[in-house]
């Protein structure tokens, strides 16, 4: 079984909240590593806890609402999020990351959790991106894409050390 894990989490029918599976069906077509394994988790469910167990490292991507300018992508390791770990969780997902980083701490994952995520604009009900997101959609590509060789590379490092 493969040490990483590529995971695309989003809702293609609520617009820009499509960007994560988006993200990974390009990853598939231009980028695939015989050596990550890489699933579709549409609107994550308590089944990815379960799955993410298996991996020494895995990277989430999935649209996120962050303060940030539309179709911005910010890469960072889940247990350094804040969040009102009270409050309500805003998510189109079964889990959302809140969800998933409590669970995972309660669950004693050993898994380093990633996360790739892409600012959104609209996650109205409706098809297809937003066109702020289709215009950044590449570049968050292959920033996710280097990010990967590096976790690879890091994951392979410590495999050998």
């Amino acid at each position: 079984m493969s040490k990483i894990a590529v995971i695309g989490i989003g809702n293609t029918l609520r617009r820009d909240d499509g960007i994560g599976i988006e993200i990974l069906e390009s990853l598939l077509k231009f980028y695939k590593r015989d050596e990550v394994e890489y699933l579709n988790f549409g609107i994550a469910s308590f089944d990815l806890l379960h799955k993410m167990q298996d991996y020494e490292a895995v990277l989430l991507i999935d649209g996120i609402k962050a303060g940030l300018g539309p179709g911005e992508l910010k890469i960072f390791e889940l247990k350094n999020i804040k969040y009102d770990l009270k409050g309500p969780s805003g998510s189109t997902h079964e889990l959302n990351l809140k969800d998933i980083l409590e669970f995972s701490k309660k669950l004693k994952l050993k898994t380093k959790i990633y996360v790739a995520g892409i600012q959104v604009e609209d996650v109205s009900y409706g098809d297809g991106l937003t066109d702020k997101l289709k215009r950044s959609k590449q570049r968050a590509l292959d920033e996710i894409n280097e990010f990967i060789d590096v976790l690879f590379s890091s994951v392979i490092r410590k495999q050998f050390s």
